[in-house]
């Protein structure tokens, strides 16, 4: 395929096809289902052509060759991130990439290697002017029937002072505009409220985050995640990671702990039919399936990053997030509005 050919009319997602537990099935299925629902975006597939017609035409899609970016490689999920990259050229991850640094795509989603996606993003699309570090941020929900969102939830795992309070300035302006909420209300996540508390990295970012012009509160602990006493919280993606992967674990819990005390009888049985219902409804914000994958924040276009298990309905929410995150221009307001704030020098 002649990338150069690729019309230029409308907004272009590239997807990652072999990325993810179920690709290319999940990654085609996801992709098609955006495409079909909207209609009014470029839609590129990379990976390889024969299983991306395979998948096509199991399940009946009109594709076609011009939506095709054939790859040769696929980076695997125990690929070492970094290696892949040098080893593996060709590979969907990296061709994606580079489409949205050629300006060949707007944006690049992929549920494939979460640290070799984040890595060839990093050196593929590049950061924004003044970005030392891009940040993961996740939507976590909260007792006001909204979000609570937590920077950094693993896009680095070592942080400095000055790299928590970029993540700060990139998730405030990110929510802002995608979630409208307006001068987020930002929290420090700390071992307690009381200023002294915490070691050098929540002691020296607390004081650059309380001079950056943001509208932070101070600290904040974990148990005022879930009540949306902020809505940011900050944090380094070490502690980021570990938060999001045990929010995940916790409606699989809810789920297995309901069906064992099912087991116990009839009666029982019959209790648990009628409590599943309501617990449904109200645990309805806390499918990852909605919000689709999570944008790595503070590069020069549009990368986002899914769950390696993301069914097609989350790879569906992906490429309309990258395509809502295109139409309102999202990069540019980032750009502009990163020198709004007091940074201090990155070392």
């Amino acid at each position: 395929m002649d990338n150069n050919n690729i019309s230029h009319s409308h907004c272009r997602i590239a997807v990652d096809a072999m990325g993810g537990d179920y690709a290319p099935d999940n990654a085609v299925l996801g992709a098609m289902q955006a495409y079909v629902q909207s209609r009014d975006f470029d839609l590129l597939l990379v990976g390889r052509k024969e299983a991306i017609y395979n998948v096509a035409t199991l399940n009946n899609l009109s594709v076609n060759d011009d939506m095709i970016v054939h790859t040769d490689e696929v980076i695997e999920m125990g690929d070492s991130p970094t290696g892949s990259l040098k080893k593996k050229p060709n590979s969907s991850i990296v061709v994606g990439a580079k489409l949205v640094k050629e300006g060949k795509a707007d944006g690049f989603v992929s549920a494939g290697n979460t640290g070799a996606m984040s890595v060839s993003s990093v050196f593929n699309i590049g950061r924004i002017k003044g970005v030392a570090r891009p940040t993961l941020t996740a939507p976590f929900p909260n007792e006001k029937e909204g979000y609570t969102f937590i920077s950094d939830v693993g896009a680095f795992v070592d942080s400095k002072p000055s790299h928590l309070l970029g993540y700060a300035i990139l998730s405030s302006i990110f929510i802002e505009e995608i979630y409208g909420i307006k001068n987020p209300k930002i929290g420090l996540l700390n071992v307690g409220e009381e200023k002294g508390k915490g070691y050098p990295l929540t002691l020296e970012t607390s004081e650059l985050l309380g001079n950056s012009g943001l509208n932070y509160i101070g600290y904040i602990e974990g148990k005022d995640i879930f009540k949306g006493t902020a809505d940011l919280v900050v944090c380094d993606g070490f502690i980021g990671n570990i938060l999001l992967k045990f929010a995940e674990s916790i409606v699989p819990f809810l789920k297995t702990k309901i069906k064992h005390y099912a087991s116990g009888g009839f009666f029982k049985k019959i209790k648990a039919g009628i409590a599943a219902g309501p617990l449904r409804e109200s645990l309805k914000n806390t499918n990852y399936e909605l919000q689709g994958g999570l944008p790595l924040l503070g590069l020069n276009g549009i990368s986002i990053i899914g769950h390696g298990s993301s069914t097609p309905l989350a790879i569906k929410n992906m490429v309309l997030r990258a395509k809502e995150m295109h139409e309102k221009n999202l990069i540019k307001k980032i750009e502009e509005s990163f020198t709004r704030y007091s940074l201090p020098k990155i070392n």
